[in-house]
C-alpha cells in the first residue's frame, strides 16, 4: 500500500493544495481580475479562508524548502504589516 494519498504531502513535505496555494501567491500579481474573485474561482473558498491557509502553508518548514524567495518575502510582508498593526493601535508613527 502507498503511503501517498490524493492529498498526502509528497517527499517535499507540502501536499498538492499548499503547492497550488504557494503556486498562486507566486503569481497572483498577473492576474487580470481582481485576486479576491480568482481565489473564489481558483480554490472555491472565501479570500479569508484562502489567507488563514497560506499563512498557516508559510509558517511551515516544508514551504521555505519548496519556495525559499516567495515564502521569505510573504513572511517580511507580514511581519511589517503586523508591527504597523501594533504601532497604530498603540499610537505610534513608523
Amino acid at each position: 500500500m502507498s503511503r501517498r494519498g490524493a492529498t498526502d504531502a509528497p517527499e517535499g513535505g507540502l501536499d498538492e493544495r499548499a503547492r497550488a496555494i504557494l503556486d498562486f501567491e507566486r503569481e497572483a500579481w498577473k492576474l487580470q481580475v481582481p485576486k479576491e474573485r480568482a481565489i473564489r474561482e481558483r480554490f472555491g473558498f472565501s479570500p479569508a479562508r484562502y489567507h488563514q491557509l497560506l499563512h498557516r502553508i508559510v509558517d511551515g518548514p516544508h514551504a521555505l524548502r519548496y519556495d525559499p524567495m516567495l515564502v521569505r518575502r510573504l513572511r517580511r510582508i507580514r511581519e511589517i504589516r503586523r508591527r504597523r498593526r501594533t504601532a497604530d493601535r498603540l499610537g505610534f508613527r513608523l
